[in-house]
């Protein structure tokens, strides 16, 4: 199995800057693509922005030029820079990988953590 522990979630004040970090660990043997989501309260989950093995980044309009993801590759280990943060990031954030579980046989596998809060108030 695959678990994915995230952190660095927090109360910030708007203006302000998190560092978001999602780590993978069992049986990885490769990850294609790792990703951010985010999910307000009474509101769907929305993706936030993802990168793939060869280093593509896909962001929200809502995000691009404040985040910034990305990932080390030695450690399994996502991460999501937030500068300027404004209120209506307020939300949980969700880590999700997708790639290779150790084998044999090599399989495919999707996991999802358990969201860190962010919180942007004053």
């Amino acid at each position: 199995q695959v678990q994915l522990v995230e952190s660095g979630g927090g109360l910030v004040q708007p203006g302000g800057s998190l560092r978001l970090s999602c780590a993978a660990s069992g049986s990885v043997f490769s990850i294609n693509v790792m990703g951010w989501y985010r999910q307000a309260p009474g509101k769907q989950r929305d993706l936030v922005a993802t990168i793939t093995k060869g280093g593509r980044t896909n962001y929200a309009d809502s995000v691009k030029g404040r985040f910034t993801i990305s990932r080390d590759g030695d450690k399994n280990t996502l991460y999501l820079q937030m500068n300027t943060l404004r209120p209506e990031d307020t939300a949980v954030y969700y880590c999700n990988v997708e790639g290779l579980t150790l084998g044999p046989p090599l399989r495919p596998f999707g996991s999802w953590g358990q969201g860190t809060q962010v919180t942007v108030s004053s």
